[in-house]
């Protein structure tokens, strides 16, 4: 029967999203060593998609699995993060290069209401909710852009960026964010590609900026 492996994939995939939303909003923390099956349990799940799941966010540097030992939740680990942020930042670059200049009204309809949600976010302390309008904003441009290579990358690394950024959130740093995000928009409206990858520059460079200025925590 096809629906079988069909049905095992999307197991994995549903225990995936859950799990790593459980590790970037902190309900798992940093260093809390988890066991497949308990996981499972609590997801109402059988342990093979957990396990499937669980090597892929080892891969995604989100969990570490110690064989015949413990598998745990990565602890935080800014110096990491940082080279991550750095990545992110020039695939993100080379993303806007690529869509800005074929931006479509609709495409900047959904980056000013992505951004219209992030303000009120930020202007709420809701965290969470600014993150993701955050997501949704550029997640316009990633679409645009086409490249699947640069989504996959982009997907991998961005939890662990945003792991560290839920804990360092602050309504400054995002009222910030919302101007250079109004510029960026105005520059792909435009379609001035040059303007929008400097925009992009600036606004992942201050958060590198920030955590250059963070020191590491204990591992």
């Amino acid at each position: 029967m096809s629906l079988s492996p069909v049905g095992r994939v999307l197991l994995r995939d549903v225990a995936l999203v859950r799990i790593r939303t459980a590790i970037v909003s902190g309900d798992l923390a940093p260093g809390a060593v988890v066991k497949d099956a308990e996981l499972a349990r609590r997801l109402g799940l059988s342990v093979a998609p957990v396990r499937a799941a669980l090597a892929r966010l080892a891969d995604e540097g989100l969990v570490e699995a110690k064989p015949q030992s413990h598998t745990r939740i990565t602890p935080l680990r800014v110096a990491e993060v940082r080279d991550a942020v750095v990545v992110v930042r020039a695939v993100h670059e080379l993303a806007v290069r690529q869509a800005a200049a074929a931006t479509t009204p609709d495409d900047v309809t959904a980056m000013r209401a992505a951004n219209e949600r992030f303000a009120a976010a930020v202007a709420a302390g809701d965290v969470d909710a600014a993150l993701t309008a955050d997501d949704a904003l550029h997640g316009v441009l990633l679409a645009r852009c086409g490249n699947t290579a640069v989504t996959a990358t982009v997907e991998r690394l961005t939890p662990a960026v945003r792991r560290l950024e839920r804990q360092r959130f602050a309504a400054a740093h995002g009222r910030e964010s919302v101007v250079l995000h109004d510029r960026l928009i105005a520059a792909c409206a435009a379609a001035d590609v040059d303007a929008a990858v400097a925009t992009t520059t600036e606004i992942w460079t201050a958060l590198l900026s920030e955590l250059e200025e963070t020191p590491d925590e204990p591992r």
